[in-house]
């Protein structure tokens, strides 16, 4: 695994990720980067979370992978009100578009200098 601490430290697979790609509105950028600092550590609260990787460039377009032990880790993550708050906030206010896709996870390789 990974030993660089930006990258996220997952168990062996099988396991699932959930990727959210996006292309932020502009503007509103405070409130927008506290509640994502917020969803992060509500989510890394959830049972079987397992990390999280996540990055931005300079046009808005961000990913964000999280990993979790199984479905019902997700769909239970999904039905958290505070979650599903932000992600109506995000529907208004934050986001051009989103996508997010659902994947399990078969296999993983790594190096790290």
């Amino acid at each position: 695994m990974p030993i660089d601490k930006s990258i996220a430290r997952t168990p062996p697979p099988p396991y699932y990720s959930v990727v959210f790609t996006s292309r932020r509105k502009d503007g509103d950028q405070a409130s927008y980067e506290a509640m994502a600092n917020h969803m992060l550590e509500l989510a890394a609260e959830q049972d079987g979370y397992l990390g999280v990787e996540s990055v931005r460039d300079m046009s808005g377009v961000g990913i964000t992978v999280s990993y979790w032990r199984d479905l019902d880790a997700i769909r239970r993550w999904h039905d958290v009100s505070e979650h599903r708050a932000a992600q109506e906030l995000g529907r208004s206010k934050w986001y051009e578009c989103f996508v997010v896709r659902i994947c399990r996870v078969e296999r993983e390789y790594d190096f790290c200098r």
